[in-house]
């Protein structure tokens, strides 16, 4: 180690065609149809913060990170792009780097994340893939690094702390029976860095074996689909892992860098075999011409996936659903626009309608009419293709 669309409203008229997006940055763009399995992602250097060089974690990050092949490790004392550098090489730099950092206490402390979870624990923050509607954009800081949390133990501390408490799930007369949930996935794609970090695995491990108590559980949502190691795991039952899909032709223009469409339902089907609760987390949802053939046909999809587990067990598979549909702030607009300056993704603010939050943020989300039309296929065709899943909710 080296030290040093829906046409009911008047909406642009949005087609796969018109999304496919242009950028010339071959990282993030993806092919118009992948089915094979992608490789995976290999930051090309890491950096270990000298406060994490110690850590028990650290050691076991680099000792997967070189497995995995890194070559470039270097103890730093701040994460930062090399000078001079234009905005899409700064770009590409951060999404080839994996930072080994100390989660400060401000980060270490919970905060409720509803609709999802009672709670949220951050393992990370930051993601390899590039979606060209990135939720991250506009919410994270800086160039987009992947900023590992060494010091895992004092992250994780708070569920035992926290169980019992919560209003999303504990408590609760519908999802009472989850205990007190903790979202892994809010700002980082756990299972995207698993193989390099095994950060996904301790908490799980730690959680299934009890290690905080029988009352909690994790949530994390991702787009990738190397559920192996998990799949071996004693989670005790207690980690939903979800997986975000989408109609199979708009994830495969827009979701780059990540696992296709049949990788993740694969996944899906790997995980609830081995006793996990799973979930879809259908998002970002796009009214494009034909959407509702598009979502039909993912719906039925993810039954065909799941139909041989459910036949294996002699029982339903414990799957719900969350949907979200497209949204973007004025800071994420910007922020995704200098990262895919040619993308074709829909983002105008005229065609949209405005949603402000308790602290006066702004998020342009789709116009009633079109939520409404959507809630109703939703709440409709989930229930008829995935007999006895719930809708947790639709935002």
């Amino acid at each position: 180690m080296r030290r040093g669309p829906i046409l009911l409203l008047p909406l642009p008229r949005l087609t796969l065609t018109t999304l496919l997006p242009l950028t010339d940055v071959s990282a993030t763009a993806p092919d118009p149809v992948r089915t094979s399995r992608p490789r995976r992602w290999l930051p090309r250097r890491v950096l270990v913060m000298k406060a994490a060089v110690d850590l028990p974690h650290t050691a076991e990050v680099l000792r997967r990170a070189t497995a995995a092949g890194v070559e470039e490790i270097d103890v730093v004392g701040r994460v930062s792009a090399p000078k001079g550098a234009s905005e899409r090489e700064t770009y590409a730099w951060a999404k080839s780097t994996l930072a080994l950092v100390v989660a400060p206490p401000s980060a270490r402390k919970p905060q409720p994340i509803p609709p999802s979870a009672d709670w949220r624990i951050d393992l990370a923050r930051g993601c390899p893939a590039h979606c060209q509607y990135c939720y991250l954009a506009g919410s994270l800081s800086g160039p987009p690094v992947t900023r590992v949390f060494a010091n895992l133990d004092e992250v994780l501390a708070p569920i035992g702390e926290l169980a019992g408490q919560g209003t999303v799930t504990s408590g609760t007369a519908a999802r009472g029976h989850e205990g007190t949930t903790f979202e892994l996935s809010c700002y980082t794609d756990p299972l995207g860095i698993e193989h390099v970090t095994g950060s996904l695995a301790a908490a799980v491990q730690r959680v299934g074996t009890g290690a905080y108590g029988d009352g909690v559980s994790l949530r994390f949502t991702t787009k990738f689909d190397d559920v192996e190691e998990l799949a071996g795991l004693d989670h005790g039952g207690r980690t939903r892992a979800r997986f975000s899909v989408n109609a199979a032709e708009v994830a495969a223009r827009f979701d780059g860098g990540t696992a296709p469409m049949p990788g993740r339902l694969q996944a899906l089907a790997t995980l609830a075999a081995a006793g996990y609760p799973v979930g879809l987390t259908v998002a970002p949802v796009m009214p494009v011409e034909g959407w509702r053939d598009a979502y039909g046909q993912l719906l039925d999809d993810v039954r065909a996936s799941l139909a041989p587990v459910a036949a294996a067990d002699g029982h339903p598979v414990d799957l719900t659903v969350e949907v979200i549909t497209h949204r973007f702030t004025p800071g994420s607009r910007d922020v995704l626009l200098s990262w895919y300056p040619k993308t074709r993704l829909e983002m105008d603010e005229s065609a949209r309608s405005q949603k402000r939050s308790k602290f006066g943020g702004v998020k342009y989300v789709y116009p009633r009419d079109t939520m409404r039309e959507l809630r109703s296929w939703f709440e409709t065709e989930v229930p008829a293709r995935l007999p006895g899943t719930p809708l947790l909710y639709l935002t």
